[in-house]
């Protein structure tokens, strides 16, 4: 394939072809739960980093702070994060995952394995890890292209090989 003087052009468009049939896919299978792609990105999100500011949110999400702030609207309204006024600075809101949240998630992470088992299957797990790899490769690369800043550390733990992943978690 690398042969092929379009290769790059076929390799970005597969990669793009990929993305939107998954985040269709994913739209269709998380449909029947009542919770669409971008809701579950975010309160996942949320969970992660509970409490964390709204506008902090819109930036680590790199989402404007309108389209955080309809989410987490249509989030709270489901009864799955609550905005509570920062302590020091009322003007703050910050967002908290609700413990009927953490159920669904749950839910939702079953939901997902399946989905994903559905995606791989059939393929070898080390094309899966070769494939992995070269993704994680690019991101590097596109991420010191966008702005020269050198990736975090768990960036930095994703660029590596997923054989030296096993390796360091194996030795922790």
């Amino acid at each position: 394939m690398v042969d092929q003087p379009d290769w790059d052009l076929r390799l970005g468009y597969l990669i793009h072809d990929v993305s939107r049939l998954r985040r269709m896919m994913f739209d269709r299978a998380l449909a029947p739960l009542g919770i669409t792609r971008s809701q579950w990105w975010v309160l996942a999100f949320i969970s992660r980093k509970d409490g964390l500011p709204q506008t902090q949110l819109a930036n680590e999400l790199d989402v404007g702070k309108v389209a955080v702030g309809a989410l987490i609207d249509r989030l709270e309204a489901s009864g799955f994060v609550l905005r509570q006024a920062d302590p020091v600075d009322r003007r703050v809101k910050r967002v908290y995952v609700t413990k009927q949240a953490r159920g669904f998630l749950e839910k939702l992470r079953k939901e997902t394995d399946k989905f994903n088992a559905q995606i791989v299957n059939g393929i070898d797990r080390k094309q899966l890890e070769a494939a992995s790899d070269a993704l994680l490769a690019m991101k590097h690369n596109l991420l010191a292209m966008s702005d020269g800043a050198a990736p975090n550390d768990d960036e930095q733990e994703e660029a590596q090989p997923a054989k030296a992943r096993k390796k360091k978690r194996a030795a922790a």
